[in-house]
């Protein structure tokens, strides 16, 4: 077949996910023949630097040597088997690494199949748990605006993103929600470099009102990556942690996708000093290769559970596909790979870099809000006016249309509303990170010019 009659068999009978399909009348899917490093390659011979990691999940490149020929091993030994009294070396040896590299106290992993069933398994966990320790009024979460933590309706329940949240509210938990930290609109002015996070005071206050009903509570440590990349100092972390010890309230952290070294350490909840009592990691986990996710928690919550099977205390969630070979050798190549090729250390000078670039390309440039990065993930928030920090009205569409612009340039750049983010694999070098950040600002002001708005 040739490309358009793909495209055409393509629409005839795929749904995508995130997607208005009527777009695709005049925007088809791109057929991707292969990956190498940063690179996709479509069928018609185009390559596109990816800068989103593919949603996330791409740490290391795609198509990486290590990681393919250790899923081709794992293959031809043994590609699946039940998880339930059986086991297998990838997923001990996974399991083990993540206990030794995660915060100290994280002493359990539960694998599940990706990050929605990870923020299940751990909401599920913390509900359970409660009603067999003779807490049963603890029943509700506490989450923050601008929140998004999956797209299954336990996972869309404690999230706060009206674009995949409001149509379901009819099924969601009933919730309790506190104002999420917002530094580039701050309602403290204060600076995220030198503030003691003020706005945790919304969070203290649904604490104090809430603390009987509540079971845990729910965060995306540092940065509020589909809310808009949102992000925060540690010291919220920090004293969000401080709230959840006092009120009894277990803390979830989901570092789904900020996990594995995307804010500059290989987990978020380091840079606070905290250990969470459930932390869901997933995505970058298999280097985006396969589906994959764990929860892991602390003995005393295990043993909340370890009794007579007569008892029914057992926790019983589970997935045909939980602690599959195949993904689970992936992982533990990934772990392997992290720790063998000092890949945080190399990483730092490519943020610094990334950091002074598009600084140099983004700060002072009109419609242009704000550029702010945390560790390897930059964000350009575009704003109608600098001034009042209005933002342009979703309906426009103006990050989905500088999107379509940059792909013809040969840049992946999906963006979250009107804000444009770099979270590239790990591998890319300082040059593409150069021609990343130029052609990014050569589709933005391309734009604007074109919108007679006037950006040099």
């Amino acid at each position: 077949m040739n490309y358009y009659e793909l495209q055409d068999l393509d629409l005839k009978h795929i749904w995508h996910p995130c997607s208005q399909m009527k777009d695709y009348e005049t925007f088809p899917p791109i057929v991707i023949d292969r990956g190498e490093g940063v690179w996709l390659y479509d069928k018609q011979g185009n390559r596109y630097l990816d800068a989103v990691s593919s949603w996330w999940v791409n740490l290391f490149g795609h198509a990486n040597p290590r990681i393919s020929k250790a899923i081709s091993d794992q293959a031809k030994k043994l590609e699946h088997v039940i998880f339930a009294n059986f086991t297998h070396e990838p997923a001990i040896h996974v399991a083990a690494k993540l206990v030794e590299k995660t915060p100290d106290g994280l002493e359990k992993v539960f694998f599940a199949d990706n990050g929605s069933a990870a923020i299940e398994v751990a909401l599920k966990m913390s509900f359970q748990y409660r009603a067999q320790m003779g807490q049963p009024e603890k029943q509700r979460f506490l989450t923050f605006t601008n929140a998004y933590h999956g797209e299954t309706l336990g996972a869309l329940s404690v999230g706060s993103v009206d674009l995949y949240n409001k149509v379901f509210t009819p099924l969601l938990l009933n919730v309790v929600r506190a104002e999420g930290p917002d530094c580039f609109r701050c309602p403290f002015n204060e600076h995220p470099d030198t503030c003691d996070a003020p706005c945790a005071m919304f969070a203290e206050e649904q604490l104090e009102n809430h603390a009987d009903t509540l079971s845990a509570a729910i965060i995306e440590p540092l940065i509020q990556i589909a809310g808009g990349m949102k992000m925060y100092p540690p010291v919220f972390l920090k004293k969000l942690r401080d709230l959840c010890d006092k009120y009894d309230v277990h803390l979830i952290a989901d570092e789904i996708a900020v996990g594995f070294g995307r804010t500059g350490t290989l987990f978020a909840c380091e840079q606070a000093g905290i250990t969470p009592d459930f932390l869901c990691l997933s995505k970058g986990i298999t280097g985006g290769y396969l589906p994959l996710s764990a929860v892991l928690t602390r003995n005393k919550i295990y043993y909340a559970f370890y009794d007579d099977y007569g008892t029914m205390k057992a926790f019983l969630h589970s997935h045909s596909y939980s602690g599959n070979p195949l993904a689970l050798r992936a992982a533990q190549e990934v772990l392997s790979i992290f720790e063998e090729e000092h890949v945080l250390e190399k990483n730092a000078a490519k943020e610094k870099r990334l950091k002074q670039l598009a600084h140099e390309a983004f700060d002072g440039l009109p419609y242009v809000g704000e550029y702010r990065q945390t560790g390897f993930v930059g964000a350009i928030e575009l704003i109608a006016d600098q001034k009042s920090k209005t933002p342009f009205p979703a309906e426009e569409r103006i990050g989905y249309q500088i999107y379509k612009k940059a792909l013809k340039k040969g840049i992946l750049l999906r963006p979250l509303g009107n804000i444009l983010y770099f979270m590239p694999p790990y591998v890319i070098s300082e040059e593409e990170i150069a021609w990343m950040v130029e052609t990014a600002k050569q589709a933005i002001v391309e734009f604007f010019n074109e919108k007679g708005m006037g950006v040099r």
